[in-house]
């Protein structure tokens, strides 16, 4: 089933500048390309455009517009590391592999300021992120964590904050200590997302919008040739790249058991006067706790509040949405009740049952992007790099994760949905105690 929202009246969607132009054109008729690109989020934009930077003719289709899906709705916080653990990677893959894995995630949050800077995407990067602890647990778990980075991983970017300390960051009664990491940050993901689309069309690529991809058969006796078919026309290609995710549908009934579409949900607030706003997170890092259900929030250029948290995996948009938000909003910052809510989405994300991003291959010549996570917004990017390579190859870096095992969720397309509904009420009582 392909995951749909309500069209998202998101903060995002709203800001000055960044929906920013009409919708392109659709497909219509049969083109030739040497590479074609399903789904126009980060990963599949990325790769489109670092193909076109080494000579590929590329045609990207999106079914909706660019930067529909959680590309450009998300909390757009940019955090090293994967969602998965490292140390249920060093399980699943070897202590090497995971620490290549590690690597390229910090490798992931340069590439996406090396793109911002490059194309001159203006999208409100700042840099730092804090992960917050609400209860005693969690700080130990920040204090070995600190000491895997440090010890395991060489990473001396992140630092532990006690109490005192996290003030200078976020000033909220519920937070006892924090792990803050100078290289993370948070960006307008709308904006950026539509910065290098924008640079990928320079670059050559044909981007079509309103344009689903409705399946793709391999051409034997035509080089290993392959047909993308949409409602009214085709590419002919050489190579596939499938980064459609949760929203991709019946076009590979094999990843879709891969993956599973979770809602996810962020309130606007309206503007704050800017020393109030400074007041309450002084050195504007982005923030999230680490319980499974978890809250995350940053201050946007326009000095509003954008706080998520919530998950829905029964794929059901809460009732009430606004204002069940506004009060996870005043457990951190009670005195904000005199505030109002201007903008309340939601969205999918693409999870996986290890919460371990899913790369590699259908055929030598269809590869595809899926299962980030929640960990996507700058490791997307760097995806689209190192898909561009394997096409290009060179496909040792693409195969570090292409390596990792994955399972279908069990239960079917009728029971995978109820079964993880149940499996999560033991992490949100997990949360609770």
């Amino acid at each position: 089933m392909r995951p749909s929202f309500p069209a998202a009246r998101s903060y995002y969607a709203a800001t000055p500048g960044a929906p920013g132009r009409a919708p392109r054109a659709k497909l219509q008729g049969d083109r030739r390309a040497d590479v074609a690109v399903v789904g126009g989020g980060i990963a599949g934009v990325s790769a489109a455009l670092h193909l076109a930077k080494r000579g590929y003719r590329v045609a990207l289709l999106e079914a909706r517009l660019v930067g529909y899906g959680a590309s450009g709705r998300s909390g757009g916080q940019t955090i090293f590391g994967l969602a998965a653990s490292q140390k249920a990677l060093k399980a699943q893959v070897g202590a090497e592999d995971a620490r290549r894995l590690f690597d390229l995630s910090i490798e992931a949050l340069d590439c996406t300021q090396a793109l911002i800077a490059e194309y001159g995407i203006d999208c409100d990067y700042h840099a730092n992120h804090v992960h917050v602890a609400t209860k005693a647990r969690h700080l130990r778990e920040l204090a070995e964590w600190i000491d895997e980075l440090h010890g395991e991983y060489g990473y001396t970017s992140a630092r532990l904050l006690n109490r005192d300390e996290l003030q200078a960051h976020v000033r909220s009664p519920r937070y006892l200590g924090g792990l803050i990491d100078s290289r993370s940050g948070h960006l307008h993901p709308l904006k950026y997302t539509q910065g290098l689309a924008h640079a990928a069309e320079l670059a050559g690529v044909d981007i079509f919008e309103g344009t689903q991809a409705l399946r793709y058969e391999s051409r034997r006796g035509d080089a290993g040739g392959i047909t993308v078919h949409t409602a009214h026309g085709a590419v002919h290609c050489a190579h596939l790249i499938l980064c459609g995710n949760a929203y991709l549908g019946r076009v590979a009934p094999a990843l879709a058991r891969r993956i599973l579409g979770v809602g996810t949900y962020i309130v606007a607030s309206e503007p704050l006067q800017p020393d109030r706003a400074r007041a309450l997170m002084p050195s504007q890092a982005a923030i999230a706790d680490i319980n499974w259900i978890l809250d995350y929030f940053r201050l946007s250029a326009d000095h509003r509040l954008l706080f998520g948290g919530r998950v829905s995996y029964s794929a059901l948009q809460p009732r009430h949405l606004a204002e069940s938000m506004r009060k996870r909003m005043l457990r951190v910052f009670p005195s904000l009740a005199d505030v109002t809510i201007d903008y309340a989405w939601g969205g999918f994300l693409d999870i996986t049952m290890s919460r371990a991003p899913d790369f590699g291959r259908l055929e030598p010549n269809v590869f595809y992007l899926q299962g980030f996570s929640g960990h996507g917004m700058s490791l997307t990017g760097l995806a689209g790099k190192l898909v561009a390579e394997a096409v290009a190859g060179t496909a040792e870096r693409f195969d570090v994760f292409a390596r990792i095992p994955h399972r279908d969720f069990p239960g079917g397309a009728l029971l995978r949905r109820p079964s993880l509904v149940a499996a999560m009420m033991y992490y949100r009582l997990r949360d609770l105690i």
